[in-house]
């Protein structure tokens, strides 16, 4: 029988970590813990995300096989998120794949779905 593990947090590469975390805290509503220019972290006490530095880290072009991960994260209104995560640096590829999500990419290129909520 295999160990079944608890994922407490996940490391993102990134040029600025600071930067990054701040983005994240505020459109996750997860606290800065930690914020140096090698290394920040968040969290909301029971997962953390984790943003290293590493300067020579370059963005996958989209749509394209370089992508080696992306979030996904969940809003009331798509729209209204969209907008709001924009003007915190975000940006909108034109390459959309659906018409029930919208794909972003924050400040330094990382990929992220922004969904709508569920129905019950």
């Amino acid at each position: 029988m295999t160990t079944t593990a608890k994922l407490i947090a996940f490391t993102i590469d990134c040029a600025e970590p600071r930067r990054l975390a701040e983005f994240y805290a505020e459109i996750l509503g997860f606290e800065v813990q930690y914020a140096e220019d090698e290394y920040a972290g968040i969290g909301d006490g029971t997962t953390s995300i984790y943003f290293q530095r590493v300067p020579e880290r370059t963005p996958a072009a989209w749509p394209g096989p370089g992508k080696q991960f992306h979030i996904d994260v969940r809003v009331p209104d798509v729209a209204k998120a969209v907008e709001e995560y924009v003007a915190l640096g975000a940006s909108k590829p034109d390459f959309q794949p659906s018409t029930d999500w919208v794909v972003l990419a924050d400040p330094e290129g990382h990929l992220f779905d922004v969904c709508p909520e569920r129905n019950a």
